[in-house]
């Protein structure tokens, strides 16, 4: 018996049979050729029942993703058929035109001359050549990937895009038969799904994919989405639900500061009115609770994408009952869609492979032929890591943590408001370096004594960074901040529990210098305690260095300004006084004076790198991981305490 046994249950969806309900719906990766198909094949080896690749668009105006609007995409898309098949994992592709939401050159086409905050673009109103024209590329672009193999297809109606655009009472002002009635402004909806089943018949599965609430203001509610669910159910396969658009990006990929199962609110107006299996998303991340889902009648196939790029064998662990195995998401966006709208290819906080799944595997593969005594320093994620990944290969690991608990300031961080899934990856790490045997050691601070009392072959040093006592400004670096030392100057440690504080009144004023997740928090513990918040950052923006802050910090900001909160940008501190602080624009001469009874500074820390430095030359190899390197990240911590555990 497996562990949930009703998401091991076959499914019938058209003419498709899906051996399971865990599905992934589609996402962008950043990643092409072999790169993309790796990243699929290891969920299709890891027992996922269904994928769906990528929005790809369907018309030259087009051209985004793999090119089904010519016949240049039938070699990849015959390549990755091929290889997903055998592995029993359903292959579908999602066919879409984005819209106004089109970026680069080209013409941007759209329902109505309104702009969408992507492109901020006025997009041309499309006329009936062009709808005709872009409802055939639909039905082209639906042979092509009949004729390469796949399974199925999935027809893009929400997020924002072009289909969405013409069905949103907000988007769409034609005065035509496009236009007016939601009957109208559902023609070109079905007008493509038409096309593409007058092309393949009943050979692929055909699905749609709603909004259930779009969070465009004066947009589709869930109860208009339910209508226009109800009038797509006769014609499709099954009915994705997805929430959101643009003009509220966090809520296309909710962060951790978003409830589990955000969008099953929205889901549950609109699913009595669905016959045909219906697939939910939206901070699923564990099977306990898709099993949850299915078992209530809630959800048909449950969407678990971010939880399958942290372990995509997640699917397998459960079936095989290993489920306290499977490597936790954060939800932080941070590594995954936060990097994929920076520019870069899809990545992961916690697992080191993901999008480099044909260079990398998800676990080393290969065992040392002379293991080792490892000498780990510092509990945080790096060392944790790094401790769990040679321990895999067979070396002899001791971990010294100089706190009470493992964790280091992840443990910290989990702490604050709406952060604690953060706190998920230290207990798996923890509970990992108990089965592998790890020899643990709690409140104990190595200096070089003992270092040598334990004689290691290698230390591993992630001893981290603690706050600076100097009020150090990135900004000015060499000036020192009058006022610093009063009794009511805080640092974020203080506020998040590990330091004193004698009083917290306010207003209080939060100096911001890293662009963070740190000052937020703090923003956030202040609030909730009721003291009014004035933020002044040296960046323009709250959670400004932070990947692709509209999906990492969205959230938070619109939590931060819905309360007593104010932010002022593009300035550092000069002075403290007991009662205000002076801030100033560098470079210019413009001063402000702000009221504050308690002032928290947010600044970059000091390595702990004594250890390290007293071992150069005086004792075994030694080396430096995550943020004791100065590299402020969880992310960069563990993927260089993976790296190094696969090398050393």
């Amino acid at each position: 018996m497996a562990l949930y046994d009703n998401l091991f249950e076959p499914l019938q969806v058209g003419s498709v049979e899906i051996k399971n309900r865990v599905v992934r719906s589609p996402h962008g990766t950043g990643l092409a050729g072999e790169a993309l198909i790796a990243y699929h094949e290891a969920r299709a080896k890891g027992g996922v029942g269904m994928s769906t690749i990528q929005a790809t668009g369907v018309h030259k105006s087009a051209p985004q993703g793999i090119p089904v609007w010519t016949d240049d995409c039938r070699p990849f898309l015959k390549e990755m058929a091929d290889r997903i098949r055998p592995h029993g994992m359903k292959l579908f592709i999602q066919l879409y035109h984005p819209g106004a939401g089109m970026q680069g050159m080209a013409e941007n086409w759209s329902a109505s001359a309104i702009p969408n905050p992507m492109a901020g673009v006025m997009p041309i109103e499309m006329t009936k050549g062009m709808i005709d024209d872009v409802v055939e590329g639909f039905a082209l672009a639906a042979g092509r990937v009949r004729d390469c193999g796949l399974d199925g297809i999935d027809v893009h109606a929400s997020s924002g895009y072009l289909l969405h655009e013409f069905l949103s009472p907000a988007l769409n002002k034609r005065t035509d038969e496009y236009g007016g009635s939601l009957e109208n402004r559902m023609r070109f909806m079905f007008e493509a799904i038409a096309a593409i089943r007058s092309e393949v018949g009943e050979d692929l599965a055909v699905g749609v994919r709603l909004p259930n609430e779009d969070y465009v203001p004066g947009g589709l509610t869930a109860e208009m989405n339910a209508e226009i669910a109800k009038a797509v159910d006769p014609v499709a396969d099954y009915i994705s639900l997805h929430m959101g658009a643009y003009w509220r990006f966090h809520k296309l990929i909710a962060p951790s500061d978003d409830p589990l199962g955000v969008e099953m609110v929205a889901n549950n107006v609109i699913k009595p009115f669905i016959t045909k299996p219906t697939m939910v998303t939206g901070r699923i991340m564990t099977l306990d609770h898709a099993s949850a889902l299915v078992a209530s009648g809630e959800a048909d196939m449950v969407s678990m994408v971010r939880a399958l790029i942290a372990d995509p064998n997640l699917v397998n662990k459960a079936r095989d009952r290993h489920e306290n195995k499977i490597r936790p998401c954060i939800g932080s966006n941070m590594g995954c869609v936060g990097q994929l709208m920076s520019g870069r290819s899809l990545g992961c906080v916690v697992n080191a492979s993901a999008g480099r799944e044909q260079v990398l595997s998800f676990e080393p593969q290969d065992r040392v032929a002379q293991p080792k005594k490892i000498l780990v320093v510092g509990g945080g994620p790096a060392g944790m890591e790094f401790a769990r990944t040679a321990g895999l290969r067979g070396h002899q690991v001791e971990l010294h943590e100089a706190m009470q608990r493992l964790g280091g300031q992840v443990t910290m961080a989990a702490s604050a408001p709406k952060r604690g899934d953060l706190g998920t990856i230290v207990d798996w790490l923890a509970e990992e370096l108990d089965s592998l045997g790890v020899d643990v050691r709690l409140n104990s601070y190595v200096d070089e004594d003992v270092v040598s009392q334990i004689a290691p072959d290698e230390v591993v040093l992630a001893t981290g960074t603690a706050p600076r006592v100097d009020g150090m400004q990135q900004a000015t670096p060499a000036v020192e901040i009058p006022g610093f030392d009063l009794p009511h100057v805080y640092s974020s440690w203080d506020i998040l529990g590990w330091g004193e504080i004698t009083s917290l009144e306010g207003p209080a004023v939060v100096y911001d210098d890293t662009g963070t997740f740190e000052a937020i928090s703090v923003a956030d513990i202040l609030l909730e305690k009721g003291l009014s918040v004035t933020m002044v950052g040296r960046n323009d923006s709250v959670g400004a260095r932070l990947n692709y802050p509209p999906v990492t910090a969205g959230a938070a900001r619109e939590r931060l300004y819905a309360s007593d909160f104010d932010f002022i940008g593009a300035h550092h501190l000069i002075g403290i006084t007991p009662d205000e602080v002076e801030i100033g624009v560098l470079f210019t001469d413009r001063l402000r004076t702000l009221k504050a009874k308690t002032v928290v500074f947010v600044g970059f820390n000091e390595p702990n790198r004594e250890l390290w430095q007293s071992l150069q030359g005086n004792g075994p190899p030694s080396h430096m991981i995550g943020d004791v390197r100065g590299h402020n990240s969880i992310l960069s911590a563990i993927h260089a305490g993976n790296a190094l555990g696969r090398k050393i």
